[in-house]
């Protein structure tokens, strides 16, 4: 059955400024969550973050989350000792966790159980296993749906977060290869609306994929989003764990990689600062290149690898991202992120509107 809804995506809308707002300076406004972080995590990609350097998300107050590539050989308790959150496999989880011999937890944990589809009804079940085994013991995050629907079921089962968008994401090519997808500003949009009609336990809205700047990012919280999932923009950043390598000073206009460096030594961060160019290898998680690494049975590959510039520090955008997302609550009368989820007004706008805000 067709929808006759047209749905739109982050370049189709403004946020409309509150009528008047009572902030006077924006040093008042407070963007961090109760756990003092950023409404932030890391895509579990291994060219964004890995076990080593997570630190340097969390010194951030980003929330990281180890990718399957890295925890394809964990047990349960590596899952606990890390001690941040650990993205799973459907298999690992059920093995790990939901198996008669499977393990037993006394402090909450964090899991992400880390799948292309979560409309499966095994995850549902899963999920439904989970909460009743482990109660609050277990913090769950599942994922990834496109469907308003999909959502509230998961969230009458238990899940505490859930991951939406499916085709968005940079490194993902769902959507072209099999034309499933659901526009992300839409989807958050019409979960929001669900919300509001359902008086039940929600899980937190974490939107991934396809977000390319800050504005996004905004807009997306207004929207209704508790939390943005970033994995082409973190890659960007010169601390990301995608392998790095200096321009290629043999080739004109230095616009080709060349020898591959550490991206952690201070002299490539010496050097990145002095306006040297780097590059970082990207991938999608979804790639034939992921599925060898993780032993699985190759399929056609839903996820592209390609290299990317390097265009910022970590804590140089986020610096930027504090100021940009302190400013549109301001203009919005909004003095905390609770405030402005999903509260602001919005138009939705025409490509020449679009045309003359982009410069």
């Amino acid at each position: 059955m067709k929808s006759n809804d047209l749905k739109f995506d982050f370049d189709d809308i403004l946020i409309s400024p509150a009528v008047t707002s009572s902030i006077d300076s924006r040093k008042t406004i407070k963007i961090l969550d109760d756990n003092g972080m950023l409404p932030l995590f890391t895509a579990p990609m291994d060219t964004v973050i890995d076990l080593e350097h997570r630190k340097i998300f969390t010194d951030n107050h980003i929330y990281p989350i180890i990718p399957r590539t890295r925890t394809k050989f964990f047990n349960a308790d590596d899952c606990i000792r890390v001690n941040d959150w650990v993205a799973l496999s459907l298999d690992q989880f059920e093995k790990l966790f939901l198996a008669d011999n499977g393990a037993k937890i006394s402090d909450p944990i964090r899991i992400c159980i880390d799948i292309a589809n979560g409309h499966m009804q095994r995850l549902l079940d899963a999920v439904i296993k989970a909460r009743k085994k482990f109660d609050e013991r277990m913090i769950l995050m599942v994922g990834n749906v496109a469907n308003p629907q999909t959502y509230m079921e998961l969230s009458r089962a238990g899940a505490d977060y859930v991951r939406v968008g499916i085709g968005n994401g940079s490194g993902c090519s769902t959507s072209v290869h099999t034309g499933i997808g659901y526009p992300l500003a839409s989807l958050i949009h019409d979960i929001h609306r669900e919300k509001e009609n359902h008086a039940i336990r929600y899980a937190k809205v974490v939107a991934d994929g396809g977000i390319k700047k800050y504005a996004d990012i905004i807009k997306v919280l207004a929207l209704g989003a508790d939390y943005v999932m970033c994995g082409g923009i973190f890659n960007k950043a010169l601390e990301s764990a995608g392998n790095t390598f200096a321009a290629n000073k043999k080739f004109e206009g230095y616009t080709v990689p060349g020898d591959q460096v550490d991206q952690y030594s201070d002299e490539v961060k010496t050097a990145f600062k002095m306006g040297s160019l780097f590059y970082k290898k990207f991938r999608g998680m979804s790639t034939k290149e992921v599925q060898a690494h993780l032993g699985n049975e190759l399929r056609s590959s839903e996820g592209v690898t390609r290299m990317v510039q390097v265009e910022y520090t970590l804590d140089g955008w986020v610096d930027n991202f504090k100021d940009y997302l302190s400013s549109a609550m301001s203009y919005t009368d909004s003095k905390d992120l609770a405030g402005f989820i999903g509260e602001p007004q919005w138009n939705l706008i025409t490509q020449n509107s679009l045309s003359r805000f982009n410069k």
